[in-house]
């Protein structure tokens, strides 16, 4: 689930600095996020799980699929979505890289 984007982006980190396959906390507007970058796309999600908003930094990334470590639930990196379990999702928020290399994430 994606919020709506309302045009108010702020500067999130550098490109540089989030690699391919990494993924790296950060606060912005007061909102904890948590971006990845997913073969070389970056995403943006809130920094929680859904099923206990347990903190998805703490999480197993393997590039592909973010996997909660209290109870294992595995979402999809490229979207957000559940694959186990399929009924769930994360929160997305809008991002972009803008001309200077800045990742910038609008949290609305």
């Amino acid at each position: 689930m994606s919020s709506a984007m309302t045009g108010q982006w702020q500067e999130a980190m550098a490109l540089e600095d989030l690699w391919e396959g990494e993924k790296e906390p950060v606060e912005i507007g007061g909102k904890k996020i948590l971006l990845v970058n997913v073969d070389g796309e970056i995403r943006a999600y809130e920094n929680k799980c859904p099923h206990q908003a347990w903190a998805l930094d703490e999480a197993d990334f393997d590039g592909q699929e973010i996997t909660c470590m209290r109870h294992m639930w595995v979402f999809d990196a490229r979207d957000g979505r559940g694959v186990n379990p399929d009924n769930c999702h994360l929160t997305a928020f809008p991002c972009r890289v803008n001309e200077d290399g800045m990742i910038l994430v609008d949290v609305g």
